[in-house]
């Protein structure tokens, strides 16, 4: 080994991005660890044999032994994992992003189609849930896949999650009942789960921490990409071919998918505990955290359960949402109980309360809850104020969406070219702030397209910052860190997703009915408030001055929910502005030749 690669291996701890292949040698001796300073935080490259080491971006002040450096794998100067030719890569690659396009594609699908399948099946009052089954278990199952992929492989949850959402999309095409179809998006959520989890995590194994911004450009497109057809063309799909059609269509895409990842996805990546270990998977299992996954799963569940539910299906006080709540909060009370004194936890305390990682990981909470304050509520916004059709409110969300997949691609070659994170995060998480000031700040008969132009900032900031923040939470881990890290931030982000939704809905809905109660008058004055509470359509059939009246308890409520979004965005910013992030970046020969003289 070369002075500068024991120089890489000594003085920097593994990267996330980086599999563990070989098995350990049993007479391997356990050396001290190596205290890895904060400013060592830059790649190293080896010079020779056309490879260079693993970057490594150690978790700041963590110690690493030198027995688990010498288990790391090398990648090529191009970025890509040694061992595994350029043909086998782009397939292994190419089925991640078209895995990610289809299954965005699918879970966005119930936008659009949901009011023609529940009407088939004669239950439009049960349309909430063909999106809470998917959410329910594709949200609360992901963080499980992280940890479970280091002890029995990526490999096999891949494959697993392609196959089960090869079946589940087929069972959708075959429901014959509203309770056979919801059952088949639950399943089909946990199918999602694997091919999204598995996805990021593979990614990470395959390619070097410096071009992973790079590949992570390339999943945003086909990310963004499947998520708009999806909501675009759902109903387009649903009435040319019908509803069952637009399922069984994606049925020949992923059995395509689960044969060609069957064939070139290689069983090293990750860890593999059980296989360095040398037992099998039964027995490795042993180690697993079950409790923990239990409870994480039980809570996270509940509390989607809870949200969902309470205001949009039922009441607040309604007895399920009340136990839905109550149990998230007594199972996560449990979990952390658990969690602390786990050895390889699912939900590791002291990386979630650690700088930065922890820092970025509710940043992006936060993001999230933020952003999804702004786009859940501002196509009722031109719905109730501006009073424009479903269609062209939904239009109006094509511009930002845009600007999403733009930004969102851009980040990940500015990242690869830069080696930069910080700067992006700080813009994107500062855009967020503007886009929710400028919605706050919307006067009385504003342009209906300068109201468009104002939703934008909050897109550019959420395309900058998520990328960024993702590469960010690897490059501040360990190895051993990787797929649970990974999975810990999917999981707070999807339920800043959720909370965004279900907050949001709780401080408009009470705005509104004060709001309605103040402004509105007459002798109808409770019929009216009740009308146009449960139909938004109905405030263009009231006459001239208890329309105005309407519209204004609705601008201002708005108002309210968006001023809402800048007091999260406020904290948001507040959890990155003094975090510290390593550089992408990798010595110049100089510098090697300099290090290997030394």
């Amino acid at each position: 080994m070369s002075a500068h690669a024991r120089a890489a291996t000594t003085d920097a701890g593994p990267s996330e991005t980086t599999p563990l292949l070989a098995p350990a040698s049993p007479g391997l001796r356990q050396e001290d660890p190596v205290p890895i300073q904060e400013d060592d935080v830059t790649a190293s490259q080896q010079t020779g044999a056309g490879s260079q080491d693993v970057a490594q971006f150690p978790d700041l002040g963590k110690s690493i032994s030198r027995t688990e450096a010498e288990h790391l794998v090398r990648f090529q100067k191009n970025g890509l994992l040694e061992g595994v030719p350029t043909w086998r890569f782009r397939c292994v690659f190419g089925g991640i992003v078209m895995g990610y396009f289809v299954s965005m594609f699918d879970s966005t699908l119930m936008a659009s189609s949901h009011p023609v399948i529940t009407s088939h099946f004669h239950a439009s009052n049960s349309a909430s849930w063909l999106s809470t089954a998917f959410l329910l278990t594709s949200t609360s199952l992901q963080p499980l896949m992280g940890r479970l992929s280091d002890t029995i492989g990526r490999r096999p949850l891949y494959l697993g999650g392609l196959a089960l959402i090869s079946a589940t999309t087929a069972w959708c095409a075959f429901a014959q009942s509203i309770g056979s179809f919801i059952a088949a998006r639950a399943f089909c959520g946990v199918g999602a789960a694997g091919v999204l989890s598995m996805g990021n995590v593979m990614t990470n194994d395959l390619v070097s921490i410096e071009v992973r911004g790079t590949y992570q450009a390339y999943i945003n497109l086909f990310y963004g990409g499947g998520s708009a057809c999806g909501a675009a063309f759902g109903g387009f799909l649903c009435d040319k071919l019908g509803w069952r059609m637009t399922f069984a269509i994606q049925i020949p895409v992923f059995i395509a998918l689960l044969i060609n990842a069957y064939f070139t996805t290689p069983s090293t990546l990750g860890p593999n505990l059980h296989a360095r270990s040398g037992l099998g998977i039964r027995d490795a299992l042993r180690g697993f955290d079950i409790a923990g996954s239990i409870l994480l799963t039980g809570s996270v569940a509940a509390l989607i359960l809870g949200l969902n539910l309470g205001g949009n299906v039922y009441p607040w006080k309604h007895p399920l949402v009340i136990t839905s709540l109550v149990i998230a909060g007594v199972a996560g009370s449990f979990l952390i109980y658990v969690e602390k004194h786990a050895k390889r936890a699912v939900m590791p305390l002291p990386m979630l309360f650690s700088r930065p990682r922890g820092s970025l990981v509710f940043n992006n909470f936060f993001a999230a809850l933020g952003i999804n304050t702004i786009l859940f509520n501002a196509p009722l916004y031109f719905q109730a104020v501006k009073l424009e059709s479903a269609s062209v409110s939904g239009f109006r969300l094509g511009g930002p969406s845009i600007a999403l997949t733009i930004c969102g691609v851009s980040c990940g070659f500015i990242m690869t070219a830069t080696g930069r994170m910080k700067w992006l995060i700080v813009v994107g998480t500062l855009s967020m702030l503007v886009g929710s000031v400028c919605l706050s700040a919307m006067w009385d008969g504003i342009p209906a397209w300068l109201a468009t132009i104002f939703l934008i900032p909050s897109s550019v900031g959420q395309g900058l910052g998520f990328p960024a923040t993702s590469l960010a939470v690897l490059a501040t881990s360990t190895q051993e860190d990787q797929a649970v890290m990974t999975s810990t931030l999917l999981l707070w982000r999807s339920l800043g997703v959720v909370m965004g939704v279900s907050f949001s809905s709780l401080i408009l809905q009470n705005a509104l009915t004060a709001y309605l109660n103040a402004l509105v008058t007459g002798r109808h004055k409770d019929r009216i408030i009740l009308t146009v509470r449960k139909s938004v359509r109905s405030i263009i059939d009231l006459d001239p001055k208890h329309q105005a009246q309407v519209i204004e308890a609705y601008d201002r409520s708005l108002k309210v929910t968006f001023i809402s979004a800048i007091v999260v965005f406020v904290i948001a910013n507040i959890l990155i502005l003094a975090i510290k992030l390593p550089t992408l970046k990798k010595k110049d020969a100089e510098e090697e030749v300099e290090e290997q003289s030394q």
